[in-house]
C-alpha cells in the first residue's frame, strides 16, 4: 500500500506566522476586486469569480509546486472563456474549466512542466515588463466612471479625491517600511485609507461599486451540458487554450519566484495542483484560474515564504463571502489601486534598462517584442510563444554561422577535415561548401571531435556528401563521433552508407 507524501505540507519549514497571516490578509484584499472585475468582464455572476479565487487559492497553496505562489481567478484564463460564455452560456464554461483541469493534470503526470526551461531570459524580461505595464494600465480604469451608459474619466472633485487617496496609499507603501517591517505596508495602507474615508465621510468609489460579495459556501454543481461528442467538440478548443495559457503564465510566475527567492519550485507538481483546482472549479461554481503574478508579488513583498499565507488568503475570501461582505464592500478602491500600482512598479525589471547596452541586439529585440505583444494583445501565452520561437530561430542562425573546418593532408596522403560547430539543419549548406570531392585525394577523413551530428538534415547532408565522394571513386570516413551521434547514424543506416572509423581512445563527456 503506497504511503502518503507528508512533504506536501512542508512541516520541516520554519514559518513566521505573523508574516504569513498578515500577508494572506493583504493578498485577499487585493485579489477580491480583481476576481470580481474579471468575472463581470466575462459576463459571469460576481460570486463565480470569488469562488474561483477561494478554490484555486486553497488547493494550489496546499498542493502547489512552491510556497508563496498565489493562484486565483486570473484574467489571462478568463479572457479565453468570454466567447464560450456568449455563445453557449455558463454551464458550458463550467464544463470547459473542468476539462482544462484534466488537461493540466495530464501535463503534470507526464512531467511536461520542465519545458518552461526553454524560455530564454530576454523573453522573461519582456513578459514581466509587459505584465507590469498591464497591471498599471488596469488601475487607470478606477479613474473612470459611468455617465448615461458611457465610461468617462473622472474630473473635478472626484478626480482629486481619487488621486489624493491613491497618492496617500502609495506614500504609505513606500515610507512605512522605513519605520518598521513588522507589518506589511500594503495592509497598513489599505487600513489607513479605509479609516480616513470612513472617518471624514469622503465620497469615493468602493468595492461595493464593483459588485456585491456576499453569498454562501461554493455549491456542488454538475455542469448541465449534454454528455455527448458534440459537447466535447464545442468545449475542447477553449479548454486546451485555457490549460495552455494557465500553465504558461503559472510556470513563468513560478520561475520568477524562484529567481526572487533563490529557491526552486516543482513545475510538474504545480501543473497537477492547477489542474486539480480547475477541475474542482468546474463542479463548485468557479470560473477557474491560474497563478496571479501581481498577488504573488504582494505576498512575497509582505514577507511570506510558506504555504500558510495562501491558505489564509483563500480562507479570508471565504469568510468575507459568508460573513464580512458589509465591511469589505466599503473598502475604497483607491487603496487597492495604490497597492496594485506599487505592485506594477515592483514587477517591472528595471535592471533590463541598465544592461540593455550590454545585451546582444537580437535579445533586446526579443524582449521588447514580447513586452509589446503582452501589452497590445493581453495574451501572455502568445507573447511568450512568439518570443521563444524567435529566440530559437536566432540561436539556430547564429549556430549555423559557427560551423567551420580545419583542413590538412597527413604524411600518408589522407586529407583531414576537422569540423568545429554543430551540424544541423541550419548549418548543412555551409558544411557542404567546405568539401572538394573532385580535387581531394583518394581517402578523406571527417573528424567530428569538436562537432555534433544533430538531426536528420545533418544525416542527409552526410549521405549526399558520401554520394559525391563515391561518384569520384574516393573513400570517406567519419571519426570521433559521440555515442548519441553513432546511434543517430545507425538508426538511419538505410539512408546513409559511410565508413565510421572507431577511435578506441575517444570518449564523449557523457561517458565519463
Amino acid at each position: 500500500m503506497p504511503s502518503f507524501n507528508w512533504s506536501l505540507f512542508d512541516f520541516s519549514q520554519k514559518i513566521n506566522y505573523k508574516n504569513e497571516i498578515l500577508a494572506g490578509l493583504t493578498v485577499a484584499m487585493t485579489m477580491m476586486p480583481e476576481s470580481l472585475s474579471f468575472a463581470i468582464l466575462a459576463g459571469f455572476p460576481p460570486l463565480v469569480g470569488l469562488y474561483a479565487a477561494f478554490t484555486m487559492g486553497l488547493v494550489t497553496s496546499i498542493f502547489g509546486g512552491r510556497p508563496g505562489l498565489v493562484s486565483g481567478g486570473a484574467g489571462a484564463t478568463v479572457v479565453v472563456l468570454i466567447a464560450l460564455m456568449r455563445s453557449n452560456g455558463l454551464e458550458y464554461v463550467f464544463a470547459a474549466v473542468a476539462l482544462a483541469g484534466v488537461i493540466q493534470v495530464l501535463v503534470g503526470l507526464f512531467k511536461l512542466g520542465k519545458f518552461i526551461r526553454l524560455v530564454p531570459q530576454p523573453v522573461m524580461y519582456g513578459f514581466v515588463n509587459g505584465l507590469a505595464v498591464i497591471i498599471f494600465m488596469a488601475q487607470l480604469e478606477q479613474f473612470k466612471t459611468v455617465v448615461n451608459g458611457h465610461e468617462v474619466w473622472l474630473s473635478g472633485t472626484p478626480l482629486y479625491v481619487m488621486g489624493g487617496l491613491v497618492a496617500l496609499t502609495i506614500g504609505i507603501v513606500v515610507l512605512f517600511p522605513k519605520l518598521t517591517k513588522a507589518v506589511p505596508p500594503s495592509l497598513v495602507a489599505i487600513i489607513v485609507v479605509f479609516l480616513v474615508v470612513l472617518g471624514f465621510g469622503i465620497s469615493t468609489k468602493t468595492v461595493r461599486d464593483i459588485a456585491a460579495v456576499s453569498g454562501g459556501f461554493p455549491p456542488f454543481h454538475i455542469p448541465q451540458v449534454p454528455f455527448e461528442i458534440d459537447t466535447l467538440r464545442i468545449i475542447f478548443p477553449y479548454s486546451l487554450i485555457m490549460a495552455c495559457v494557465g500553465l504558461t503564465e503559472g510556470l513563468l510566475t513560478l520561475n520568477l519566484v524562484d529567481e526572487m527567492t533563490g529557491t526552486r519550485g516543482n513545475s510538474n507538481r504545480e501543473a497537477l495542483a492547477q489542474g486539480g483546482a480547475n477541475f474542482l472549479n468546474g463542479f463548485f461554481y468557479g470560473m477557474g484560474g491560474c497563478p496571479m503574478i501581481a498577488q504573488t508579488l504582494v505576498n512575497l513583498s509582505a514577507g511570506a515564504r510558506a504555504r500558510l499565507s495562501g491558505i489564509v488568503a483563500a480562507l479570508t475570501i471565504l469568510v468575507i463571502i459568508l460573513f464580512g461582505a458589509p465591511i469589505i464592500e466599503r473598502v475604497p478602491m483607491a487603496a487597492l489601486t495604490g497597492v496594485m500600482i506599487m505592485v506594477a512598479v515592483g514587477t517591472f525589471e528595471w535592471i533590463s534598462f541598465r544592461i540593455i547596452n550590454k545585451m546582444p541586439k537580437q535579445d533586446v529585440f526579443v524582449g521588447i517584442l514580447v513586452a509589446v505583444i503582452t501589452v497590445w494583445l493581453h495574451n501572455l501565452a502568445l507573447a511568450v510563444l512568439i518570443g521563444v520561437i524567435i529566440s530559437a530561430l536566432v540561436f539556430a542562425w547564429e549556430s549555423a554561422k559557427r560551423i567551420r573546418a580545419k583542413k590538412y593532408i597527413d604524411a600518408a596522403g589522407v586529407k583531414h577535415y576537422e569540423i568545429y560547430g554543430p551540424l544541423f539543419f541550419g548549418s548543412v549548406t555551409a558544411f557542404n561548401e567546405k568539401f572538394d570531392p573532385a580535387n581531394d585525394p583518394i581517402e578523406v577523413v571527417i573528424d567530428f571531435r569538436e562537432s555534433r551530428v544533430a538531426d536528420m538534415s545533418a544525416i542527409e547532408a552526410l549521405n549526399k556528401l558520401t554520394e559525391r565522394y563515391r561518384k569520384a571513386d574516393k573513400k570517406l570516413h567519419l571519426r570521433h563521433l559521440s555515442e548519441d551521434c553513432r546511434i543517430l547514424l545507425q538508426n538511419a543506416d538505410d539512408v546513409i552508407d559511410v565508413n565510421i572509423l572507431d577511435d578506441p581512445t575517444y570518449q564523449v563527456a557523457g561517458d565519463r
